[in-house]
């Protein structure tokens, strides 16, 4: 009795691993599916990816872009039949058991040279769509004083601007 309760366990360890790098793959090929939209310049396809709800943090302080307005900033740029380039050249994926949520990061290959992407993708209908999205540009440790320097100026501007409106 007792052979039989262990391999119904490793059996049961075994499909819940197999369902498991399943969804993985689905999100791998979502988030790679989503940056070649915006590759190609395919606005329906790349906005197809989020949820109705979707939130983009771009680079900039000031980008934090709800679905909505993230369609408008992103329209003209499509228009054009020139998004941007995104490809993961490394990401990571995790969950707790992957029902309906799950979370990334990864390492790009962009024309702003590598950058990093993390995210929160959801369930929805059965299609993994991406609910959270955030833009960092890596910055290697070592020039950090230099950028810091770059952006002292604009940072206290915005930042004097944020306090005043609590």
């Amino acid at each position: 009795m007792k052979i039989k309760s262990i391999i119904a366990l490793l059996f049961l360890g075994t499909a819940i691993c197999l369902g498991q790098d399943d969804e993985r793959k689905a999100i791998d090929k979502v988030l790679d599916s989503w940056h070649q939209a915006a590759s190609d310049a395919d606005f329906e396809a790349y906005f197809d990816k989020m949820t109705s709800k979707g939130v983009f943090l771009g680079t900039d302080t000031t980008e934090n872009w709800q679905n909505q307005e993230f369609r408008a900033y992103a329209k003209p740029h499509f228009d054009k039949g020139r998004a941007w380039s995104f490809t993961a050249v490394e990401r990571n994926i995790y969950s707790h058991d992957f029902d309906n949520s799950a979370w990334f990061d990864e390492l790009l290959d962009t024309q702003m040279g590598l950058c990093r992407g993390s995210g929160v993708v959801q369930k929805v209908d059965g299609t993994w769509k991406i609910a959270h999205y955030v833009l960092s540009i890596a910055v290697p440790n070592e020039n950090v004083a230099e950028l810091v320097a770059l952006k002292k100026e604009n940072d206290s501007t915005l930042t004097a601007k944020l306090k005043a409106k609590k």
